[in-house]
């Protein structure tokens, strides 16, 4: 069943919605884009005639009541962008009477859910080495289902419009979908474009295709670079995995970021990259600081021969040039990653090189999806995330996707 297909008159539907929006130290939400993402998905529901129950987490409460975290602070926003009053359940797995009650173009707004350990069906209190652990994990995993399916018990209709979660199997994203029939499930519209644009990079290639893989840590994107090396044309390795890379090769690195553990890894890449005929690209110089901050001295060198006590913060000119070129020519683009401090205003110049050239291929037919949070805050930054093709809400979750992973909250609906 497709959200566009479903008439919710008379009908009650229950959205998993990702609303882990960042507060400031008063509760006031400082960036409401995933709240403007799940729009459309709530507004559908509502214009139908359905009634509308949200359900969201929000943080890292770890199965404990946590006000800092509720999503009472973010009730008068949902209000305003929705255009409709909305009601709180301070409990979410007490909600019966309040789902009960809603109308048709009524909303209700559940209580974080992983304010229960249920939500993540996690053991809590318990080591994996422990004896007990096992028996533990399935008394947890029991729980689950029935927090699940006293969530279910609120409606008629479930949606996933949770893209960010769906590489999560928990009550609210997975579970819950086992206790409605195939023609009572679906996922949101956010969650249908996440996934089109998924199988856009994974299924229907334009070549030549570059995929721009930044980030610290090389071991943290092993297994998508691994999964990638099969299918672009070109991967640009940015950030600080460079500094890994550089070492590798016999550099000095100063006092750059560097997993010096993963130097067989890197080379590694370098020599599957050969062999699969796939042109990688790697920072050749950098903009190196004598400290981390804004404010600090810098120059431009070779990330072969970084002086001692200088650190690279940024992709240098020439490595901004490499970049640009693969990028310009290309049909299909996946960018992850920023290639520096981006933070930093005076670090800025490399991710600020790639979104360029990303507009610039796009402009000129491209299929460009910006993913993972840093990359989506460059584009936001810059002011160009309506000149890509697609900004994915999701990290991890785009992540494991385009790893060729199969995501929980997409499978649950589609069984």
């Amino acid at each position: 069943m497709t959200i566009d297909n479903f008439n919710f008159a008379g009908k009650k539907a229950i959205v998993r919605v990702d609303f882990n929006v960042p507060l400031d130290e008063n509760g006031k939400i400082t960036d409401d884009t995933r709240i403007r993402g799940a729009l459309p998905t709530l507004k559908k529901i509502l214009a139908d005639g359905g009634s509308l129950i949200i359900m969201s987490h929000m943080g890292k409460p770890k199965g404990k009541v946590n006000p800092k975290m509720s999503l009472s602070q973010i009730k008068e926003a949902v209000a305003a962008a929705l255009g409709a009053p909305v009601e709180f359940a301070e409990d979410c797995a007490k909600a019966a009477d309040k789902a009960a009650a809603l109308k048709p173009g009524e909303v209700l707004l559940l209580e974080n859910l992983r304010f229960y350990p249920e939500e993540e069906g996690k053991p809590v209190g318990i080591d994996k080495e422990d004896p007990a652990y096992d028996a533990a994990k399935k008394e947890m995993k029991d729980r689950q289902k029935e927090f699940a399916k006293t969530l279910a018990s609120y409606a008629d209709v479930y949606v996933n419009d949770a893209f960010g979660t769906a590489h999560r199997r928990h009550a609210s994203t997975a579970v819950v979908a086992d206790y409605f029939d195939a023609d009572h499930k679906m996922l949101g519209y956010l969650m249908e474009r996440e996934v089109k644009a998924v199988d856009n990079i994974l299924k229907d290639i334009k070549r030549p295709f570059t995929a721009i893989m930044g980030g610290s840590k090389v071991s943290t994107k092993i297994g998508i670079i691994e999964n990638l090396m099969d299918k672009v044309d070109n991967l640009i390795l940015c950030g600080g995995m460079t500094y890994t890379f550089a070492k590798a090769m016999g550099g000095n690195v100063g006092q750059s970021i560097c997993e010096t553990d993963k130097l067989d890894l890197a080379l590694d890449i370098m020599k599957k990259a050969k062999e699969k005929g796939v042109n990688l690209v790697l920072g050749t110089d950098c903009i190196a600081a004598d400290a981390f901050s804004n404010d600090a001295n810098t120059q431009v060198c070779s990330v072969m021969d970084i002086p001692e006590g200088w650190e690279g913060l940024d992709a240098g000119p020439e490595t901004r040039k490499l970049f640009a070129d693969a990028i310009e020519g290309s049909k299909t683009i996946l960018w992850n990653g920023p290639a520096g401090v981006f933070e930093f205003d005076n670090f800025t110049g490399g991710s600020r090189a790639i979104a360029d050239a990303i507009v610039k291929a796009t402009a000129e037919g491209a299929f460009s999806l910006v993913g993972g949070g840093d990359s989506v805050a460059c584009v936001n930054k810059f002011g160009v995330a309506d000149k890509v093709s697609y900004v994915s809400t999701g990290g991890g979750a785009l992540l494991e996707a385009i790893e060729g992973k199969v995501l929980p909250g997409v499978a649950a609906v589609q069984a």
